[in-house]
């Protein structure tokens, strides 16, 4: 019975994980004000755009954004260019962008599956009378710890050449070529170029790294007190 008890709580600890990765991937790109004006500047994207100002163009992303989180229809954004009124992004941005909410959508609905999976392993654990005080602790610190040791590594091998991975990462989700674009014709890539997503990454990689590591340090931190107690 204690097996179970303890199988549970590591489901309950990896269901944590992925909700923790799948909300630090949101809070970098939806709760940082001023973020992709600053990346924008930073790479001075105005430079590679047609004449276009920096207001027109966080119209446009918060469009996009809206759009990849489900909120809009279709990703048929107006906008000024050169002083001409046109759309934005052209019918392969579009194709590739339609790959891309997939990804979003799906990614949220993973995190109300482990939401629900958490909650369910949690009332099972009650169910059966397991000592959550014991079992909680015990199960996050492993999971935390294995699954942190695990992205730790990942990490480490992505950081000696991100470009590679960054390829390997689209092969990996992506069964078309469409996200390959043209900086030529393809005004997309111009204003997320790889730096961008280098950036974003390493604060995604940061953010929820540093949730993990608190789940992690409270475990341990009762984990040892139990453990103390125990012995008193």
């Amino acid at each position: 019975m204690k097996l179970l008890h303890y199988l549970l709580g590591i489901l309950s600890a990896f269901c944590l994980i992925f909700i923790l990765l799948i909300t630090s991937v949101e809070a970098v790109v939806y709760w940082n004000p001023g973020y992709f004006e600053k990346e924008y500047e930073k790479y001075q994207v105005l430079d590679n755009l047609p004449a276009m100002t920096m207001e027109d163009l966080l119209d446009v992303t918060d469009e996009m954004m809206d759009y990849l989180r489900g909120e809009r229809e279709d990703l048929h954004v107006t906008t000024t260019l050169d002083g001409q009124q046109r759309e934005f992004f052209n019918a392969r941005e579009i194709a590739h962008m339609e790959d891309v909410r997939d990804l979003f959508v799906g990614a949220i609905f993973l995190r109300r599956v482990c939401i629900g999976a958490v909650i369910l392993s949690l009332v099972l654990l009650a169910l059966l009378k397991a000592r959550l005080s014991r079992v909680l602790p015990a199960s996050l610190c492993l999971g935390t710890g294995l699954f942190f040791a695990l992205i730790a590594a990942l990490a480490a091998i992505i950081s000696t050449d991100f470009t590679k991975y960054f390829v390997i990462f689209h092969h990996i989700f992506f069964d078309n070529d469409l996200w390959i674009l043209d900086p030529r014709t393809d005004l997309l890539i111009n204003i997320v170029p790889e730096g961008f997503f280098m950036d974003t990454a390493a604060r995604i990689g940061g953010l929820f790294a540093g949730s993990v590591l608190v789940i992690f340090s409270l475990s341990l931190f009762f984990l040892i007190r139990n453990h103390r107690s125990k012995k008193l």
